[in-house]
């Protein structure tokens, strides 16, 4: 499975089906085996003959085995905060399905095949945000999903589409009865980095989105300051190869390719001595280096996220070919952990490297002559051009570099009677991550109004009129078209984007460009050649 695929399945419903070749059925109900034979045979099996946690040394007797498992799920039930969307949902639900298909957990296959019921039906937990701390995997979250999966009690409440019911109502409706879990059952549904791993995947998604988009808004802000195309040049990354930096110099170039704002290198060797830097500044001219290891980054971070998505992450683990149980530590989230911290780091590099264009862009001092703050008609005195939105973007670009403090290493070391006396904060970590997103969506959508404006007012410089897909890349036209769609405008020729400031409200624009990036996507619709490169530099990126 992919980050792909469970975009499709958590965002999209598409359909999902357990497999039916016979080997996987075989090893599904051969670790069933496993756990059957070991209570008949008196066989010591954490969470199956003993208690759980820091209570592993309590022996539970064969006739207690189903009794701890429904238990499990009653001391669990102390979800807090507020719910997590339905689309995390829907991934944790289906990373748990995948990790028990696999058939070293122990349960029946019925469980596996209604958690794909509830997907394809559209039946999503209310599950609460605050309670994992990503050792022994998601346990309280994925309670939530456990007792509705069963229809433990009414205590329990699913989504259906168009209403909030109860699990047990939801059962009845797709005519499914409620089940009693058997021994292993319950710890096999609760014991994992499922519902971690699943906002982490939507997390990584949506990073890897936001840094083309970045990278786009760079090529619309570059075009607007006239900056010279050389530092994209292969040779100069053929010299310093690293993969994510020269991914990003060849993006930039395509980008930019047929711009007639960039000075190519032959007009740089005409310029008079002085009229223009022989270089431009370093957020112009270091872009590629910059951009480079946060490219590489993201791109381990996905490659890790899919390993965990495709593994076995609870305990203890059944081998049907040697009837052994193995018990060991797979429901430890840390790669996620360190992954989303990093992931959230990433993502106020972006955003402090895009405030910094966006400074420069306002300043005519360093812009190259643009009106200060981007005042769009400067013979109205009262105009303030995008002042406002500078600030809102310097408001925003602190919050997300704050989010990129690590979480992995404050774990309190306490927790279950000193059982779980490490942990990995994974959940906790991924749930910032995705506010960090949110976060990054506004600050992207900032920079793609202040783009727009400046390559306007600089076309107006250049040529007298403000449409400026007369001289942007062919690259870059459409992003700069449906920018406009969504503000439910066209361009003008006779004035820019923002003329004067009591002509339109800044803040339905920002609305208009988060709900399409979070929602429809027409903006990724118009980078489809660069968001298509951004699939091969997933698997080129990275280590």
């Amino acid at each position: 499975m992919t980050i792909g695929d469970l975009i499709a399945v958590a965002r999209h419903h598409a359909t999902v089906e357990v497999s039916r070749e016979a080997v996987v059925q075989e090893r599904i109900l051969r670790s069933r085996q496993v756990i059957q034979r070991a209570i008949a045979d008196g066989c010591a099996i954490y969470g199956v003959t003993t208690g759980f946690g820091g209570m592993s040394h309590v022996a539970i007797s064969p006739d207690q085995a189903a009794a701890l498992q429904a238990n499990l799920l009653c001391f669990l039930k102390t979800g807090c905060g507020e719910r997590l969307p339905e689309h995390d949902v829907r991934s944790g639900m289906l990373l748990r399905a995948n990790s028990l298909a696999r058939g070293v957990s122990g349960v029946r296959p019925e469980l596996i095949e209604r958690l794909a019921r509830f997907l394809n039906e559209r039946v999503t937990p209310h599950v609460m945000s605050l309670g994992s701390i990503g050792a022994s995997g998601d346990l309280v979250p994925l309670s939530y999903v456990a007792g509705a999966l069963i229809g433990s009690d009414n205590g329990y409440l699913v989504d259906m589409p168009g209403e909030t019911v109860t699990a047990v109502t939801a059962l009845k409706r797709l005519g499914l009865e409620p089940i009693t879990l058997e021994p292993k059952e319950g710890l096999a549904l609760v014991n994992g980095t499922s519902m971690l791993t699943g906002i982490a995947a939507g997390c990584s998604h949506d990073a890897w989105q936001l840094a083309a988009m970045s990278l786009a808004a760079h090529a619309v802000m570059l075009q607007a300051l006239m900056a010279s195309g050389q530092p994209f040049a292969p040779f100069i990354h053929d010299h310093k190869p690293h993969p994510g930096q020269r991914f990003a110099a060849a993006r930039m170039v395509e980008l930019l390719a047929g711009s007639k704002f960039i000075r190519t290198l032959k007009a740089e060797r005409e310029c008079q001595e002085g009229a223009v830097p022989i270089q431009d500044r370093y957020s112009v001219r270091c872009l590629p280096q910059y951009f480079g290891p946060i490219l590489d980054g993201l791109a381990t971070i996905r490659k890790q996220i899919e390993v965990e998505m495709n593994s076995a992450t609870d305990n203890p683990l059944l081998d049907p070919a040697s009837d052994t149980s193995y018990h060991g530590g797979n429901f430890l989230g840390q790669y996620i952990a360190v992954g989303m911290d990093q992931c959230r780091y990433y993502l106020g590099l972006v955003a402090k490297h895009l405030d910094v264009q966006i400074s420069v862009l306002m300043e005519p001092a360093f812009s190259g002559g643009l009106s200060a703050s981007l005042v769009g008609n400067p013979q109205r005195s009262v105009n303030m051009g995008l002042k406002g939105l500078q600030l809102v973007g310097n408001s925003i670009m602190p919050l997300i570099g704050f989010y990129g403090n690590s979480l992995a290493d404050r774990f309190p070391t306490h927790a279950e009677q000193f059982n779980q006396n490490i942990n990995s904060q994974g959940f906790g970590s991924a749930h910032l991550a995705r506010q960090s997103v949110a976060l990054s969506r506004q600050h992207v959508a900032i920079a793609l109004i202040v783009g727009i404006q400046a390559v306007e007012l600089r076309t107006r410089m250049l040529t007298n009129h403000c449409d400026a897909r007369r001289l942007l890349s062919a690259a870059t036209i459409p992003l700069y078209e449906t920018l406009y769609a969504l503000f439910g405008k066209s361009p003008d020729p006779s004035r820019p984007l923002v003329f004067n400031d009591n002509e339109q409200s800044l803040d339905h624009f920002l609305n208009a460009i988060t709900a399409d990036m979070a929602g429809s996507g027409r903006l990724w619709q118009a980078i489809e050649p660069l968001m298509d490169r951004f699939d091969s530099c997933s698997t080129e990126c990275g280590s």
